[in-house]
């Protein structure tokens, strides 16, 4: 099954990955994505889609669906390095994947972010993506 970036939440202060599932009255209804575990987020929690996440190269953002594709083909079948890997060894990561990744603006702190999510996306959902044009012509 095809995983939808805008349905996958990031949420400040959470481990781990949610699936939106509906809106609440005070909120959003979201599913944890490891355990199934439904919960509610109020309205001031810090929700992020995953397909709103851009990434700054020198000349451009790259949309997060994207990196995560370009990460796939680097890595293979394997998995990211661990968010607790050697900053060197995450820098090595994304000078393949997206090599001309903003120096200045792209920290390892959001190297970090975006491993552990492709690790998570990896075992919990799927890397095949549903593409957000291919969804507009369904429709």
């Amino acid at each position: 099954m095809k995983t939808d970036l805008t349905k996958i939440l990031s949420i400040s202060g959470q481990n781990g990955l949610y699936l939106y599932v509906s809106q609440a009255r005070n909120g959003a209804i979201v599913e944890a994505l490891a355990d199934k575990k439904r919960t509610v987020f109020g309205m001031n929690s810090k929700i992020t889609s995953l397909a709103d996440i851009s990434i700054y190269t020198d000349d451009e953002e790259v949309k997060l669906q994207q990196v995560f594709l370009n990460m796939k083909e680097v890595l293979g079948d394997a998995d990211a390095p661990s968010a607790k890997s050697r900053p060197e060894e995450l820098k090595a990561l994304f000078e393949k994947a997206l090599p001309t990744y903003d120096r200045d603006r792209f920290y390892v702190s959001h190297m970090k972010k975006v491993v552990e999510w492709y690790n998570f996306l990896k075992k919990y959902a799927s890397l095949d993506f549903v593409n957000p044009e291919e969804e507009a012509e369904q429709e």
